[in-house]
């Protein structure tokens, strides 16, 4: 109850106030939720949100979405199966496919609420929640009104995908042992963080997943990246990309080239020098002030 109290306390003296709740998708699994409202204005716009692999909503990932409650927005997440306090083996994500179709239900359960009426709905994802973002476009064209897309995974970057002939092993091996944990990769948290000591305050989350990629998961996300990379032309959404150029997780030449090859008529890109994977959490504040602007300046211009 003091720790409740506490985050209570800690979001009314940001000027906005949260909810946590459990939502059952259709198939079935059980979804930690949480949302932040501003308190003294309207909403201006829903954000939807969809963290990374490995990650959860309730420690680094919701800086941003504090940030966004207090700029007037309310914000949305889940975590995804298999992460968090979300149902699921941890960090076994077998089918993306069914994980978007978990997003769809519960966004489209926010967007039904009244007090939303009439509001622009953006979607806005991180990482391995880039690509979902990007999926749930395709399954939904006309569902949202435009996305925002951090670092996002439409390529696993060569300087952590395991290297021939491994990856074609691990397919054939995760035919029979999808769930274990073996996959060789270098230390995600260590390669996406530039602050040190932002480095000590992540590995405290209490429900991130520390050990190796599961090799069902790898496979999946394989299966997705080369997917997405082939659909960059389809991308139809009005989006901003934003991605770090020294990011060694995903491959920002990919995010450039969604820039280039997507369809959509209102695109921006926003490549920052020396920037790694994870912009709005691991990199000086400065660094981080930067990017939440431009987030904040590209939704300003679509909330009038």
């Amino acid at each position: 109850m003091k720790n409740i109290k506490f985050q209570e306390e800690y979001y009314n003296q940001q000027g906005i106030r949260t909810t946590q709740s459990y939502h059952t998708s259709p198939r079935g699994l059980t979804l930690f939720t949480r949302s932040w409202l501003p308190i003294n204005t309207p909403p201006r716009g829903i954000l939807c949100m969809v963290h990374g692999y490995g990650n959860d909503i309730s420690w680094t990932f919701q800086g941003i979405s504090v940030f966004l409650a207090q700029m007037g927005f309310a914000c949305f997440a889940l975590d995804l199966e298999g992460h968090g306090k979300s149902q699921g083996l941890k960090a076994y994500v077998p089918n993306v496919d069914l994980v978007v179709q978990d997003c769809l239900s519960y966004f489209n359960s926010v967007k039904q609420d009244p007090s939303f009426n009439g509001l622009p709905c953006f979607l806005y994802g991180e990482s391995m929640g880039g690509a979902i973002c990007l999926l749930i476009h395709f399954a939904d064209p006309n569902g949202f009104d435009g996305a925002i897309l951090v670092a996002p995974m439409c390529k696993i970057s060569d300087k952590v995908k395991p290297r021939w002939p491994i990856p074609q092993i691990l397919s054939l091996i995760a035919r029979f042992f999808p769930t274990l944990p073996i996959v060789p990769t270098q230390d995600l948290l260590s390669k996406s963080i530039k602050v040190e000591e932002k480095k000590i305050i992540a590995d405290l989350n209490p429900h991130r997943y520390r050990g190796k990629p599961r090799l069902g998961t790898v496979v999946e996300l394989l299966r997705v990246t080369d997917y997405l990379s082939e659909r960059l032309y389809d991308v139809s959404i009005p989006f901003i990309v934003l991605h770090g150029n020294a990011d060694v997780v995903t491959d920002p030449s990919v995010s450039e080239a969604l820039y280039e090859e997507a369809r959509s008529s209102d695109k921006t890109i926003k490549i920052y020098d020396g920037m790694l994977h994870s912009l709005l959490f691991g990199e000086t504040d400065e660094n981080i002030e930067i990017v939440r602007n431009d987030i904040l300046s590209w939704l300003n211009g679509r909330c009038n």
